[in-house]
């Protein structure tokens, strides 16, 4: 806290003494707030930290020196804790070190804000003129005073005690003028001296000469707000001690160790990984106060249990004080961990921002008459938080630094590199200065001419009257070449003498480089403009479509309570099964009854209201005027998996419970939302679809709704899956719906067919079993043509229906000819198409799972049985060809 000293001082407390440890007694005292009615002068300002003062405290508790009565500017400094705190910081590194110039530039800022700020605060001395952010950002300017010719009270000498003065505090006696002075108004601003960089594995950042060791000689008075050696020694250091991030973590814990009387400390810092989660990295492992090279101190059970307890303190961000470990619930210790750890205080560290940036812990606290261990009391946990409190700000300015400094090596790469490399070519006539000027007065005709006729304008005029001299540049748009602004510099002067100069050949190649930049630069912000208006429309357009794709809480709600029929009444284990007749009801409570028999909804947790939701949402999204590719087609598909699953015991002990799932939500969903036409008219159409996949474009369409559904208030059945579950579950959906391609088949059944000649499989690679899945999804696609002969009849006829319609639009659309199974004109070569489909894609498929599994024969035979009908249509419509060729023949003689 800021020692404020006033010339009334003396009259107020003339038997005032000079503080010492004997001070301790009454620091609970000192924390009560005191009140003044008189104002006071200020007359100089020294200052010190107490370990007891806490920087993130919002009341306005007194820590002043003894006597002083300052309560305006008291609860100033309070109401503006952060300000005062980062200030006093910096102002001590740039006084404590003179010698040390700055690696960043002096530059001069304008302060007139700050110093009007500066002076209300001073007059007035009310909570209600902050100095917020917006006017100072305390980690990246300096506030250094501009005249420093002050000389020191003897008066505000004789308050400090000798250790203190000695510190040399930038705002005592022997310091120049304090920026709370009466007399200092004027202020400047200077980039923040910057911390090390905070990699100490960096080959280019050498460890620092002097790290930082705990002194001995003030440490009893640290912890009754006197004075901190390591605070002083930290900020008297400056750029000088700081080598490495764990030097300043192992000063501070030893250092807050001795204080304590501890046993043991520890300090680990957090560190994220790629999921975002926070984790502990040891920096100061468990070490003997007093024997830096000591290193670990305790079994594996004991470092166990402190990294428990420092977890604990990272995950509730709040101190923890456990005055008998063993005691505690939360942690389960064996009879040698409770010897050995009685007690222990866990600190969060945390950055100016309230984020933990790690985590301090000290172990048994020891009794230094007959070395007992003791609990630690509630003014340890001050003394550590706030220390910590320290760390963390110093930890957040070198990260600061760091990122400033990466920030400037990538400036450096782009723009700098121009402005160098053209002054070397120019030599000693390159010259960059930059001055401020009123541009109310721009002639933007110049700027118009420029935008006509899109070429670089430089002029230089010298008359009688007046003096012109500008260069003017089109800033153009990327793609279309356009002139979308331009770019102006006008009146030259020189830097030696107020002449006006010429813009030369260096000046205008700047500009257009620049101007390079600000044409990117306007097309990000007007690409960012058209992302965001793009992306709020398609929130309203999956807001519009989750709201029609979601049934109707009745509808839910009459499905929920239904009495679900049994597979047996159902036919759900026959290969025969058909969805032809069935009511649309039953249709969804035959999907609820496959997922209830294959336990799915009890081994993932799936609520079971949600899935009858997410049933109803599957089925309304298929479209009800397409012939074959409907919802009929998606309860067939399933059911077919359902039944190869069902009656092959070694399926189901190939595939986990992971992979039944993906499968039997894959086959519901894989032609969800088909237009009736296949990708190779899409793409010929040049559909949205075709535009956003590429390839594939239904079945990555019909997976992106899959997932869209899944993820609707309501429908969410994977909620109970763990984030890698879940992750696995919709890789093995994208695969299996893809999979339905008939492309995708073609290319890889030729290793599925291999492997079907075997005597015997090892199905334990994931890469078999993705090919299984994959070959399996077809075959419950496809397992129309293995029903019974009057339903695969009844289906090939919707088929067909549904494949003319294309053919139609392809003649109508675009002036050609359909292929032949597209073509309605091939209507009677229906049964030679059928033979051929069976012959090239269906038999060779179901041939080789009936060989891997034997359970699966009767979709081999159902696909012989109706080969044998549609050959035998083939032979009659070829007998009705002969005829009907022989009529004509006939009639031809007799007409002759």
């Amino acid at each position: 806290m800021p020692c404020l000293q006033s010339e009334s001082l003396e009259s107020m407390d003339p038997d005032r003494t000079t503080p010492g440890p004997s001070s301790a007694a009454g620091t609970e005292e000192s924390f009560r707030r005191e009140t003044v009615t008189a104002p006071l002068t200020v007359k100089d300002v020294s200052w010190f930290f107490s370990p007891l003062w806490n920087p993130r405290s919002k009341t306005r508790s007194t820590r002043f020196k003894d006597g002083v009565k300052s309560n305006q500017v008291e609860a100033w400094l309070d109401d503006h804790s952060d300000f005062t705190r980062a200030y006093f910081l910096r102002r001590a590194s740039a006084v404590s070190g003179p010698q040390a110039e700055s690696p960043l530039p002096r530059v001069l800022r304008n302060s007139s804000d700050q110093s009007d700020l500066l002076r209300k605060g001073h007059h007035h001395l009310r909570p209600s003129s902050p100095i917020t952010s917006s006017h100072m950002s305390p980690l990246m300017y300096r506030l250094v005073p501009l005249s420093s010719d002050v000389s020191a009270s003897p008066d505000c000498i004789d308050r400090f005690s000798p250790d203190v003065c000695v510190s040399r505090c930038p705002c005592s006696p022997r310091s120049p003028r304090s920026p709370f002075s009466p007399h200092s108004s004027r202020f400047s601003f200077l980039p923040c001296q910057p911390l090390s960089p905070i990699c100490p594995s960096s080959p280019d950042l050498p460890l620092s000469p002097h790290p930082l060791h705990p002194s001995a000689t003030h440490s009893t008075l640290c912890g009754h707000g006197e004075y901190c050696p390591w605070m002083m020694e930290l900020l008297r250091g400056g750029l000088s001690w700081m080598g490495s991030v764990v030097e300043l973590c192992q000063g501070a814990v030893l250092h807050t160790g001795e204080l304590l009387a501890a046993e043991c400390c520890s300090l680990s810092l957090v560190k994220k990984d790629c999921g975002g989660r926070s984790t502990l990295e040891e920096v100061v492992a468990p070490t003997a106060l007093g024997c830096l090279s000591e290193g670990n101190l305790y079994s594996h059970a004991h470092l166990e249990l402190v990294k428990g307890i420092m977890g604990c303190a990272l995950a509730t961000g709040s101190p923890m004080n456990l005055r008998d470990v063993s005691g505690d619930p939360r942690f389960d210790l064996d009879d040698d961990q409770s010897l050995k750890i009685r007690t222990v205080l866990s600190v969060p560290i945390k950055n100016h921002r309230g984020e933990v940036v790690g985590v301090a812990v000290m172990i048994n606290k020891t009794n230094c008459c007959n070395g007992s261990v003791s609990a630690f009391t509630n003014m340890d946990e001050k003394v550590l938080s706030n220390h910590m409190d320290v760390l963390g700000l110093f930890l957040d300015n070198v990260q600061l630094y760091e990122s400033s400094r990466q920030e400037a090596k990538r400036s450096q790469v782009s723009f700098s590199n121009v402005i160098h490399l053209e002054c070397e070519e120019l030599g000693s006539s390159c010259q960059i200065y930059r001055r401020e000027h009123d541009i109310s007065d721009i002639d933007q005709s110049y700027a118009l001419q420029t935008l006509v006729a899109m070429e670089t304008l430089k002029m230089s005029q010298i008359s009688e009257e007046t003096i012109t001299s500008l260069v003017c540049c089109p800033v153009r748009n990327e793609r279309s070449e356009n002139v979308i602004a331009v770019c102006q510099l006008m009146k030259k002067w020189s830097k030696d003498s107020d002449d006006m100069e010429a813009f030369n050949r260096y000046d205008e190649r700047l500009l257009e480089d620049l101007a390079v930049y600000c044409g990117l630069a306007l097309q990000y912000a007007q690409a960012v403009m058209i992302t965001e208006e793009r992306r709020a429309s398609i929130e309203v357009t999956q807001e519009v479509l989750a709201y029609h794709i979601t049934a109707a809480e009745q509808e839910i709600q009459a499905l929920q309570e239904a009495s679900i029929p049994s597979v047996e009444s159902l036919h759900m284990l026959d290969f025969h099964f058909s969805e032809f007749g069935l009511p649309e009801d039953r249709s969804t409570q035959a999907t609820i009854r496959m997922f209830l028999d294959l336990n799915l909804v009890q081994d993932f947790n799936i609520e079971y209201k949600s899935l009858c939701q997410w049933v109803l949402s599957v089925r309304r999204g298929y479209r009800n005027n397409v012939p074959y590719h409907n919802w009929n087609h998606a309860l067939s598909t399933a059911q077919s998996m359902f039944a190869i699953l069902m009656a092959t015991d070694q399926l189901m002990t190939i595939f986990s419970r992971l992979e039944i799932l993906a499968l039997m939500i894959a086959t519901l969903n894989h032609d969800i939302d088909h237009r009736g036409v296949n990708n190779s008219y899409i793409e010929r159409t040049q559909q949205p679809l075709a535009q956003l996949y590429g390839h594939s474009s239904l079945e990555n369409h019909h997976y992106n709704l899959c997932i869209f559904i899944l993820n609707n208030t309501g429908s969410q059945i994977l909620s109970g899956l763990s984030a890698e579950d879940h992750r696995a579950v919709l890789h093995m959906l994208k695969r299996a719906i893809l999979a339905t391609d008939l492309n995708v088949y073609m290319e890889r059944r030729t290793e599925f067919f291999t492997l079907a000649k075997k005597s015997r499989v090892n199905w334990k690679s994931e890469k078999k079993k993705d090919l299984l899945r994959s070959m399996l999804m077809t075959a419950s696609d496809l397992s129309a043509i293995t029903k019974p002969w009057p339903e695969q009849k009844r289906i090939a006829n919707l088929v067909t229906m549904e494949f003319f319609a294309q053919g139609d639009k392809e003649k109508q659309e675009f002036k050609i000819k359909p292929i032949d199974i597209m073509n309605r004109e091939n209507i009677p070569r229906l049964p030679y198409m059928q033979v051929e489909y069976i012959d090239d894609i269906c038999y060779p498929l179901y041939k080789a799972v009936s060989r891997l599994f034997d359970t699966c024969s009767p979709l081999l035979d159902g696909c012989k049985k109706n080969r044998e009908n549609w050959m035998h249509l083939a032979m009659e419509a070829q007998d009705e060809d002969i005829e009907n060729s022989k009529c004509v023949m006939l009639t031809t003689q007799t007409e002759e």
